[in-house]
């Protein structure tokens, strides 16, 4: 009996073991089921994370793509053709399109340049505003197209306002109207500003402040680049056509000629933002644009049509271009240094002092001009698509065409200002007559003091 309990007390005891053995060894896979399904959590949030961190901004919905708008004759008569010989082609053609308008608006003079040059500014500012639109639509933010257009209008009024009463100012001082509107200009451009900024505050949304702040200063920046620009290409262009040509068909020609030569000799790329580009076409660019600006600038500088200021006729309410060329425009003679001396066997040249203007515009232009492209192409990057516009086939919209040549008005503008111009009587004279009568006499007297004490005016008293 006491063998018998004993025999059972040992299996029971057995038992009892083993099953706590059976419960701490389940406990243990369930642990390291855990542990394992918690490591492999851990490491889909790593990955996550390290996806998120390397990826780009996918945040944003993406602009759709335009579609291929080449003219369907063209798509016809290039259709045998490989993709890369096809654009070439297309791009071409358009180009030499391009120019021949661009040398009809020029015959046309410098009223429908200005003109031209409001048009290009306008479809600038749409093409820009329009991606901000498209990627940020889907949020229905409240009058962000009617304010970005409402403050285009406002600070064209104010630039071209003050154009206006700068070269236009007998006609502004005849017409009672227009001296008044000259008068209070800048007090009604702000105005005008303010109800734009007032109206944007109305306009906040709960959750959505931030993203409409990102839109303010989105239409703010394409103000700067694209409104600021134009309105100096507009003042570079009274100061003669030849400083509006010069500088775009340098920019055209270094657009060109690196094309080129980067398509048929191109093998070292230049700049990651713009993988086609490449140091072979960036210097063919440079040289071959040089080389033409000298000559454009020989051409054009014998003809007054091109290089007298444009000036506004008041007694015929119409634009004239007619002048004594500066000495700037006069043939001179230059010693050549003694090594192209003897390589020439010229001991002087007969060159425009414009000529040697022109090569700081054309060198600006190929070195300079192309990161007004790499901007923009880092700017389309950013929002994944390939050109701002399908407004002109093979090259893009307005903007595509016109990156670099913003940056070039800047440096002509700057460049005129501090080497070109100098004092205008013609605008002394209209600051004078718009005195009153008795500080015109003071400045009357004061000039006849001065000259007299020059020696130039005899002392009559």
């Amino acid at each position: 009996m006491a063998v018998a309990f004993e025999i059972v007390g040992r299996d029971y005891s057995s038992k009892h073991v083993s099953l706590r053995r059976l419960k701490i060894e389940f406990g243990l896979e369930k642990l390291n089921i855990f542990r394992r399904s918690q490591g492999s959590e851990n490491e889909g949030k790593a990955e996550g994370a390290s996806e998120s961190e390397t990826k780009p901004d996918t945040g944003l919905p993406e602009v759709p793509v335009p579609a291929d708008d080449t003219p369907e004759v063209l798509n016809k008569a290039l259709s045998g053709l490989s993709s890369r010989w096809k654009n070439w082609w297309v791009r071409g053609i358009l180009t030499l399109a391009m120019i021949s308008f661009f040398f009809i608006i020029i015959y046309l003079g410098p009223m429908v340049l200005m003109l031209i040059v409001l048009c290009v500014q306008i479809k600038c500012f749409q093409e820009i505003i329009h991606i901000g639109y498209s990627v940020y639509h889907s949020y229905h933010l409240p009058w962000f197209r009617t304010l970005s257009w409402y403050f285009l209008l406002c600070v064209n009024y104010f630039f071209y306002g003050e154009t206006v009463t700068d070269y236009f100012f007998n006609l502004v001082q005849r017409e009672e109207p227009l001296r008044i509107l000259s008068k209070y200009h800048r007090l009604i451009s702000f105005a005008l500003y303010l109800t734009g900024f007032c109206m944007f505050v109305l306009s906040l949304v709960k959750k959505h402040y931030r993203l409409q702040f990102y839109m303010f200063g989105w239409t703010h920046v394409t103000l700067l680049i694209v409104v600021t620009q134009s309105h100096l290409i507009i003042h570079n262009l009274f100061e003669g056509m030849i400083w509006f040509i010069v500088p775009i068909s340098c920019v055209i020609c270094n657009d060109i000629m690196a094309y080129m030569f980067g398509f048929f000799f191109g093998r070292t790329p230049l700049i990651k933002l713009s993988p086609k580009k490449t140091w072979e076409g960036f210097i063919g660019g440079f040289f071959s644009t040089v080389v033409f600006g000298i000559m454009l600038s020989y051409v054009m500088a014998g003809y007054s049509f091109f290089v007298c200021p444009v000036e506004f006729n008041s007694d015929h309410n119409s634009f004239e271009v007619d002048c004594v060329p500066s000495d700037l425009f006069q043939l001179q003679d230059y010693a050549l240094p003694a090594t192209l001396e003897s390589l020439t066997g010229w001991p002087t040249v007969r060159l425009y002092p414009f000529q040697i203007h022109s090569i700081s515009l054309s060198a600006f232009a190929s070195l300079m001009g192309p990161f007004g492209g790499f901007f923009a192409s880092g700017f389309k990057r950013a929002f994944k698509i390939k050109d701002f516009a399908n407004t002109i086939p093979g090259h893009g919209g307005i903007m595509d065409r016109f990156d670099c040549q913003y940056l070039m008005a800047t440096f002509v503008n700057v460049y005129i200002a501090s080497f070109i111009r100098g004092p205008n009587p013609a605008k002394v004279v209209q600051q004078l007559l718009a005195l009153r009568l008795d500080q015109q006499l003071n400045i009357f007297n004061s000039l006849k003091s001065h000259l007299i004490e020059r020696g130039l005016l005899e002392d009559v008293a």
